[in-house]
C-alpha cells in the first residue's frame, strides 16, 4: 500500500486513474491512499504553511501539521517507511525501487505494509519534520514546484514490480535496469524494439527479428543491450 500526503490530492487522483496503475487499483491489486495535508490543520483557515523564521522568500510547511499527517498515516499500516521527497535525499534508482517493492511484499504483514510519501511544496518543509520520517528520496538534481510528481514516479516504478500489477507476470525483467547480462551479471538497458510496418521511409526492421530463430534473436538482443548500455555509461561519465 502507498499512502501519499499532499496538498493537491486531485492532481494525484487524475494521474492514477488511467493506464496500468489505474487498472491495478480498480482490480484491487494496488492500493493508494491519498490524504490532503490540510485536513490536519487545526485553525479555521486550514493553514498549512507560514513565513520562514529569519526572513526570506516563500512559505514553509508547518511541522505540527505534517507531524499529525504522518502520525495518521502510520496508523493505517502494520509496518511503514515514511519518505520525504526532497532534493537532499538519495537519488531514486531501480535498485531502490526494488528495495521498496521488497518491503511492501515481505511475508510478515505483507498485506498491511505501507510506503508513506510526504510531498512537500512551496519553500519546503520545516526542518524539524526530519525527526518524524525514515528517509529522504530525490528523483534528480533539479527543482520542481512540489513533491507530487516525484511521488508519482516512485509509485509507478515500485508498483510495476509488485505482483499482479503488470498484465504479464515478471515482464519487467526485460526492462532497462532490470535486464541482467547472463555472462557478466551486469545490469543492462533494454534492447531496441520494433513493430509493423517492416519498412518505413526506407528504414528496415533488422532481418534477424523477422527470422523466427528465437535463439539468434535472443543473442542479438543481448548484444544490442550491451551496446546501448556502453553508450549510456559513456554519456553518464561525460555528464559527471
Amino acid at each position: 500500500m502507498f499512502i501519499l500526503l499532499t496538498l493537491f490530492p486531485e492532481m494525484i487522483k487524475a494521474a492514477l486513474s488511467a493506464s496500468i496503475l489505474g487498472r491495478a487499483i480498480k482490480n484491487g491489486n494496488l492500493k493508494v491512499l491519498i490524504k490532503d495535508i490540510r485536513e490536519f490543520s487545526t485553525d479555521k483557515h486550514k493553514t498549512v504553511d507560514d513565513k520562514p523564521y529569519g526572513g526570506g522568500t516563500g512559505m514553509v510547511l508547518k511541522v505540527d501539521v505534517l507531524d499529525k499527517a504522518i502520525d495518521w498515516a502510520k496508523k493505517q499500516a502494520a509496518a511503514s517507511r515514511t519518505i520525504l521527497l526532497t532534493p537532499r535525499g538519495k537519488i531514486f534508482k531501480q535498485s531502490l525501487a526494488r528495495d521498496l517493492a521488497h518491503f511492501l511484499t515481505k511475508k510478515e504483514n505483507k498485506n498491511h505494509n505501507a510506503l508513506i510519501l510526504v510531498a512537500g511544496h512551496y519553500e519546503g518543509c520545516d526542518e524539524r519534520v526530519r525527526y518524524f520520517i525514515d528517509e529522504e528520496i530525490s528523483i534528480g538534481e533539479y527543482i520542481l514546484t512540489g513533491g507530487e510528481l516525484p511521488a508519482l514516479i516512485i509509485i509507478d516504478a515500485v508498483a510495476r514490480l509488485l505482483p499482479n500489477v503488470l498484465p504479464k507476470k515478471d515482464s519487467y525483467l526485460n526492462d532497462s535496469f532490470s535486464l541482467i547480462d547472463p555472462e557478466t551479471r551486469e545490469v543492462l538497458l533494454e534492447y531496441p524494439q520494433y513493430t509493423r510496418p517492416p519498412v518505413y521511409k526506407g528504414l528496415k526492421v533488422p532481418e534477424i527479428l523477422l527470422s523466427g530463430d528465437h535463439q539468434k534473436i535472443a543473442q542479438w538482443r543481448l548484444e544490442e543491450a550491451r551496446k546501448i548500455t556502453k553508450i549510456y555509461k559513456s554519456l553518464q561519465e561525460k555528464a559527471s
